[in-house]
């Protein structure tokens, strides 16, 4: 397979008609200066996909559900209450409908890869299916149907808080101690659906789990990534230090070796130590600004973390609404609004919108274990072209394009993605769009009738 690109970004150069080679869905030889060949598939300006690098897939359908005012303050904590609802009703078939539309709507984003931070295991009130990876293997199937990358998350999830209260009401269906967990990552291990395929852990939270829980699956799982929420809630900081000690990121470093493979999601509520301290340690800060908007969460201490050399990815998380661009700008005006400042999240001078692109392309595939973030020989085909004759892309220099990507382009910019070479996206339509959209709306109509 050859694509032929007008314009394409190597490492922090653009280069013009680069003719990339794939073979077994990795990149086998860059040559630029060429012309196109017939075989080609010809695009305008290719980059490196981004990896999303924290979904819920499920929750992608309650997106609108949410969002109405009822007697008292509306939070975090409210809006958990109604998704335990909601989940309570989902099917098997249902959470793969729902994810296959997810990752289909991933793909057409510009994502050519997810972390699934899989907590749902069970059936409504937690006892395990016949196989305890169906649900695993559901999102498996959503994978296969729309090609894209997949770091498979199981979530160990054992308490309702941190004083280690039982779990109750929907927590039921997530609900595995150690031993049983370590089973089912296992389970899974043979199931994955493409070779570029990678699973990894994830320990739910320090208010779902235990010290002494969490030592026992990073010695059972030495290499894989490890993905945790950590901070993502005042009230979760509190609790926490009042259990434990410490702030939640300040105890993670101080008692477990936060290196390379950890990615930490929602790190909002930090000291500036805290912040520098994790930039030290080489995990990702693992970033869902429309996400943590919507939730209300806070904002990330992105100046400091991003002077200090910090990695970073973002995610879409709840799934309520998909828009690479929109992730990436929301981060950075969300430092602006704080700040009161503008380009916030560069070192010393540059683009923004480039820094922000390409550093969260370096860290997603850090973070989800993945050969990617840019376009070089000997990673996976990980591609996204964008089409440069947009009105909010046509007038800008080469330097300029991912600022007006980043800042002033809606969606619809993707022509065609590749996902480890997977061409599933052409023309800006996924290629089993119809099936999946179909697939979607029976499966949703079914679980409206129940709610």
């Amino acid at each position: 397979m050859t694509v032929h690109a007008k314009t394409a970004l190597l490492g922090s150069e653009w280069v013009h008609n680069l003719r990339v080679e794939i073979e077994d869905g990795r990149i086998a030889a860059l040559k630029s200066g060429t012309e196109p060949k017939p075989e080609d598939t010809r695009v305008d300006v290719l980059l490196p996909a981004l990896a999303n690098l924290h979904s819920h897939a499920f929750q992608r359908a309650m997106a609108g559900m949410t969002e109405t005012r009822v007697a008292g303050r509306e939070s975090f904590w409210t809006w958990r209450t109604l998704m335990y609802r909601f989940l309570d009703r989902l099917t098997p078939a249902q959470i793969e409908a729902i994810a296959a539309l997810v990752y289909m709507e991933m793909q057409e984003a510009g994502y050519a890869a997810v972390g699934e931070f899989h907590y749902v295991h069970h059936q409504p009130g937690g006892t395990p299916y016949a196989q305890l990876s169906e649900l695993s293997q559901r999102i498996f199937s959503a994978a296969s149907q729309t090609g894209i990358g997949l770091t498979h998350l199981p979530v160990l999830y054992t308490y309702g808080g941190v004083a280690q209260e039982p779990l109750t009401g929907g927590q039921l269906r997530f609900g595995n101690d150690v031993e049983r967990f370590l089973q089912l990552v296992e389970d899974c291990k043979p199931l994955m659906p493409y070779a570029d395929s990678q699973i990894g852990i994830a320990p739910h939270s320090l208010r779902a789990t235990s010290p002494d829980d969490l030592r026992q699956v990073l010695n059972a799982t030495p290499r894989d990534p490890v993905h945790i929420h950590i901070s993502e809630q005042e009230k979760e900081v509190t609790d926490v230090e009042a259990a434990l000690g410490q702030r939640p990121v300040d105890w993670l470093l101080s008692n477990v070796d936060v290196n390379e493979r950890w990615c930490l999601i929602h790190a909002t509520h930090m000291t500036d130590d805290e912040t520098r301290a994790l930039a030290r340690s080489g995990a990702v800060a693992g970033l869902c600004p429309i996400t943590e908007a919507n939730l209300g969460d806070g904002i990330f201490n992105g100046a400091v973390y991003i002077e200090q050399g910090g990695a970073f990815g973002v995610g879409s998380d709840s799934n309520v609404r998909i828009s690479l661009p929109e992730e990436l700008r929301t981060l950075e005006y969300s430092q602006r609004l704080r700040d009161k400042a503008r380009t916030v999240l560069v070192r010393g001078e540059g683009s923004v919108g480039q820094t922000l692109y390409t550093g969260a392309a370096r860290g997603g595939a850090q973070a989800l274990g993945r050969d990617a973030g840019e376009i070089a020989i000997g990673h996976l085909a990980d591609l996204v072209a964008i089409d440069r004759s947009h009105p909010t892309l046509c007038t800008l220099r080469d330097d300029q394009l991912i600022d007006g990507l980043s800042f002033a382009a809606p969606d619809g910019t993707v022509t065609d993605l590749w996902s480890a070479g997977r061409h599933q996206v052409r023309g800006g339509r996924h290629i089993a769009r119809d099936a999946i959209l179909n697939n979607y709306r029976a499966a949703i109509n079914d679980l409206l009738e129940d709610i």
